[in-house]
C-alpha cells in the first residue's frame, strides 16, 4: 500500500481508504462489517471515514462496534466524521444541525461515544454553513483541536472561495485551518478538483479524501446492462442517485471504459480507481464495498497502477471528453 501525506500535513493516509456511507447499516451487517473493515487494514488501509447524518448515527455505531473488538493499535489508523446535518433526520431542531460552536462540540461528543473512540483524527465539516459567520466555525475547531478531541480539520463539499475565506480568519487570528476537502471526484466529476482547486493547492496545499471514485458504482460497469439487485441504485430512498447517474451518454461511455480496461486485463472498477491515484493532489480515495470480492477487487486498483501510462490516460479522454478547460493567467 502506498501512502501519501494529507496537503502539507505530517499526517500519512493509505492511497485507498475505506468508507461507510449507505453501505453500513442499510446494506451489511456488523459480522460482513468487521470482515471488510479486517481486510482493508490488513492490506495496508490506515484510514476509515464516516460521518454523523450516515444512516442517522447507525454507521458510526457500528464502526465503533467493530473496531472495539479489533486488536489494533489506536495509533495504527485514523477515524474521521463530519459535522452538519445532524443524525436524528426529520426529528432535528434548532442547534442539532449547522456549524454554530454548540453544534459542533455537541457533535463531536457525540461522535466519540458513537465511534468509541477518545479522539477523531479529522473532523469535517460536511457542508458550508451560510448562516454561521465563518468565524465561529474556525475557532471552534480550533479550540477542538486544542483540547485534544480532534487532530485535524477539515472540510467536505466546500468551494475554493469558503476554504480560502477560512483560511484568512485563520491566519488573522493566528488559529489553525482547514487542510483537507473531502469532494467527489471521478471520471464523469472532475471540475472542482482539477480546475476549482488549483489556486487552493498551490497556497494552502490542501489535501484530499476524494469520495465517490466509481461515481455510485456506475463506473464499475456492473450497471452496464441495467440496475442488478440489492445494488446502490436499487434502494429506497436512493432514486435520486439512480437519476443522477443512469443517464444514456453517461453509460455509454462506460461501456467504452469497459472495453478499454478489458484489453488492459484489469476491471472497469480498477482503472477508474486507479485513474483517481494518477492525479498528485488526491490524498486518498475512499472505497466503499459490500462483499469481500468486491473490496478486494477495489484494492487492486493500488497495483496497476503502472498500466495507467501516458497513453492510456490520453484514450480515456478520448473517451469521456470531460477534461476541464484551465484559465489563462
Amino acid at each position: 500500500m502506498e501512502y501519501r501525506r494529507m496537503g502539507r500535513t505530517g499526517l500519512q493516509l493509505s492511497a485507498l481508504s475505506f468508507g461507510s456511507w449507505v453501505s453500513f447499516h442499510k446494506q451489511i451487517d456488523d459480522s460482513i462489517a468487521d470482515e471488510l473493515m479486517g481486510i482493508a487494514y490488513d492490506q495496508g488501509v490506515n484510514f476509515f471515514d464516516n460521518a454523523e447524518v450516515y444512516a442517522l448515527g447507525e454507521s458510526e455505531k457500528m464502526m465503533g462496534r467493530v473496531i472495539s473488538k479489533k486488536n489494533w493499535e489506536r495509533s495504527s489508523y485514523t477515524l474521521s466524521s463530519k459535522v452538519f446535518f445532524g443524525w436524528r433526520g426529520k426529528q432535528n431542531k434548532p442547534n442539532q444541525t449547522g456549524l454554530s460552536r454548540k453544534h459542533i462540540v455537541e457533535a463531536c461528543h457525540e461522535a466519540l461515544q458513537r465511534l468509541q473512540t477518545e479522539y477523531l483524527d479529522i473532523f469535517f465539516c460536511h457542508r458550508p454553513d451560510k448562516g454561521v459567520p465563518i468565524e465561529e466555525t474556525v475557532w471552534t475547531m480550533h479550540n477542538l483541536i486544542q483540547q485534544g478531541k480532534i487532530f485535524y480539520w477539515g472540510t467536505s463539499e466546500w468551494s475554493g472561495v469558503e476554504i480560502m475565506e477560512a483560511h484568512r480568519v485563520s491566519a488573522q487570528h493566528g488559529l489553525i485551518g482547514p487542510v483537507v476537502e473531502q469532494s467527489q471526484y471521478n471520471l464523469l466529476h472532475r471540475e472542482k478538483i482539477e480546475n476549482e482547486f488549483s489556486g487552493v493547492f498551490n497556497t494552502v496545499g490542501l489535501g484530499t479524501t476524494i469520495w465517490s471514485p466509481l461515481a455510485s458504482g456506475l463506473l464499475s460497469g456492473k450497471y452496464n446492462d441495467g440496475i442488478p439487485e440489492g445494488s446502490r441504485f436499487g434502494l429506497t430512498g436512493f432514486d435520486w442517485l439512480k437519476d443522477r447517474w443512469m443517464q444514456e451518454n453517461l453509460l455509454d461511455k462506460v461501456k467504452k471504459l469497459s472495453v478499454l480496461a478489458a484489453g488492459l486485463g484489469i476491471s472497469t472498477a480498477q482503472l477508474s480507481i486507479a485513474w483517481c491515484l494518477k492525479n498528485p493532489h488526491v490524498s486518498t480515495v475512499i472505497l466503499g464495498a459490500t462483499n469481500k470480492a468486491q473490496l478486494l477487487e477495489n484494492l487492486g486498483a493500488a497495483d496497476v497502477l503502472g498500466k495507467i501510462d501516458a497513453g492510456v490516460m490520453e484514450q480515456i479522454e478520448g473517451i469521456v471528453q470531460n477534461k476541464p478547460v484551465l484559465p489563462e493567467y
